[in-house]
């Protein structure tokens, strides 16, 4: 496994970085604990979670789990670099209670006592704002951070969904503080929606903020959707999913068959080459993976030590144009 320092800090993280949004929902507990085991076997020491994963009743159900693998062996915490969020509302469904929600100082106290019980540990490597909070302001948010920092409950804070501007005001507003502010952003970023290179990642480098991007298949449509749907091997999540809705527009198809049939010319598969591209792109630090058996891990695995050559790399840029920089990509 590959390493690399996150955003500006000497924070030496693996190039893949393992989601846990499946722990729960689609993988029972003792599934996730050996696929954690298998990742860090692997050398992958960066895990991703968020407070809410488990979704619904089952809210911080996710966190739960990963708490009970650090409890069962003794050096796993102090291998991983750890990364939660906040931001979404814990309050019980059907129970609106203000102050559960958001970045304000009242609810980053509570979610990150909240997630360091769940999480069996007593710090959070990297803490994320799942989102912007337009109510709140930032010197509210960073004096939160810093009394945690202080406490030594949270060591790095990052940001995720952040548009340019926000990621901009966040690092300004800390740099004022004397803080280091935002180390890293956390935002949609794949071939298919390549949004994020007009200004947030342009943002996230002149900030020193590393890129770490989710849904890097954009939800199954990268991961060889078109052969599966031929074989009758799409899963139901991918039939009802992100990719099924893509896949209505003529436009998106045609583009889809054309990313599997030059893959299927190089003898490569579509998913492992979606993740391998993204590791070729400036500012990224390495991708979420999402994986739900074991199998899908190790695919990943061998997306990381994947090899693009130019030519390849200048098709896909064919098959999947990006935007442009700003503001030559709207103004010109």
């Amino acid at each position: 496994m590959k390493y690399t320092q996150l955003g500006r800090t000497g924070l030496k993280v693996s190039r893949l970085v393992l989601g846990t949004m499946n722990f729960g929902p689609q993988t029972d507990e003792a599934g996730s604990h050996a696929i954690m085991d298998a990742a860090l076997d692997a050398g992958i020491n960066f895990f991703d979670t968020a407070n809410v994963y488990g979704w619904g009743e089952n809210k911080g159900r996710t966190e739960e789990i990963i708490g009970s693998w650090f409890a069962g062996g003794s050096d796993r915490r102090d291998k991983v670099v750890l990364a939660t969020k906040v931001y979404g509302s814990m309050a019980p469904d059907g129970e609106p209670w203000p102050n559960h929600d958001r970045l304000s100082a009242v609810n980053i106290r509570r979610a990150v006592e909240a997630s360091l019980k769940r999480l069996n540990t007593d710090h959070i490597d990297l803490y994320q704002f799942h989102h912007i909070d337009r109510r709140t302001p930032f010197d509210e948010i960073w004096q939160a951070i810093d009394v945690l920092i202080q406490q030594g409950k949270v060591l790095y804070a990052g940001s995720s969904n952040f548009p340019g501007y926000k990621i901009a005001q966040a690092n300004e507003a800390a740099a004022r503080r004397g803080m280091v502010g935002l180390v890293s952003e956390q935002c949609l970023y794949n071939l298919v929606e390549r949004r994020a290179e007009m200004e947030v990642i342009p943002a996230a480098q002149d900030y020193g903020l590393g890129v770490i991007p989710w849904s890097p298949l954009h939800g199954g449509l990268l991961g060889g959707v078109l052969r599966k749907e031929r074989e009758g091997g799409a899963s139901p999540r991918a039939q009802a999913g992100r990719s099924a809705d893509a896949l209505k527009d003529t436009d998106v198809r045609e583009r889809i068959q054309a990313y599997e049939s030059l893959l299927e010319k190089h003898g490569l598969e579509p998913g492992e080459v979606a993740l391998a591209w993204l590791l070729t792109r400036p500012g990224v630090t390495g991708p979420i993976v999402g994986p739900r058996t074991a199998d899908q891990l190790a695919s990943a695995i061998r997306a990381s030590e994947l090899d693009l050559t130019e030519e390849l790399l200048t098709e896909l840029d064919g098959i999947f144009p990006g935007p442009g920089p700003s503001p030559e990509a709207f103004a010109w």
